[in-house]
């Protein structure tokens, strides 16, 4: 399974939010960190808005912000409103099956297990989680069940753009 361009943006504006809440963090500042074109991101961030995960502020000093706790943002969530397709095969799209093997096949149920699986997996985890922002009383890695680092911002290395050809909602 690999997940679209579209949630690994959201996933990341999210994340950088969660990393900077003591201010508000633009759309210029979020394409300059991670080499994404700011037309992408400002779906994205509508779109964020519109399920009320983030706060924006338009003009000058304006920005965005997180609207809820990222303790209290589900990665699961955030995957489930951001993917558009889950057929992992064929038959999963009954309208469209042409295998001729579906009245035998078992292995639409694994995949089905499988991927159920793998959403109650990032159930399991919030953005406080993936950021290591989680408030110290419930210590580092909390969901995670590891000892995380936290590591600055500053510290994380801007990679080299990524092409992509992905069909963005």
């Amino acid at each position: 399974m690999r997940l679209t361009d579209y949630t690994d943006y959201t996933l990341r504006v999210l994340m950088f939010c969660a990393l900077n809440p003591e201010r508000s963090v633009t759309i210029a500042e979020l394409a300059e960190s991670h080499a994404i074109s700011k037309n992408h991101l400002m779906k994205v961030v509508n779109d964020l808005a519109r399920q009320g995960l983030l706060q924006t502020t338009r003009g000058r000093g304006g920005g965005l912000r997180l609207l809820k706790p990222a303790a209290d943002i589900r990665i699961g969530d955030v995957v489930r409103q951001t993917e558009t397709d889950f057929r992992l095969v064929e038959c999963f799209d009954p309208g469209h099956n042409t295998c001729t093997l579906t009245a035998q096949c078992q292995l639409k149920q694994v995949f089905w297990t499988a991927k159920q699986n793998f959403l109650a997996e990032l159930d399991k985890v919030t953005l406080a989680d993936v950021t290591c922002t989680r408030p110290a009383s419930q210590g580092p890695g909390h969901a995670l069940g590891g000892d995380v680092k936290r590591v600055p911002v500053s510290a994380i290395k801007r990679a080299a753009p990524r092409k992509t050809t992905a069909n963005l909602h």
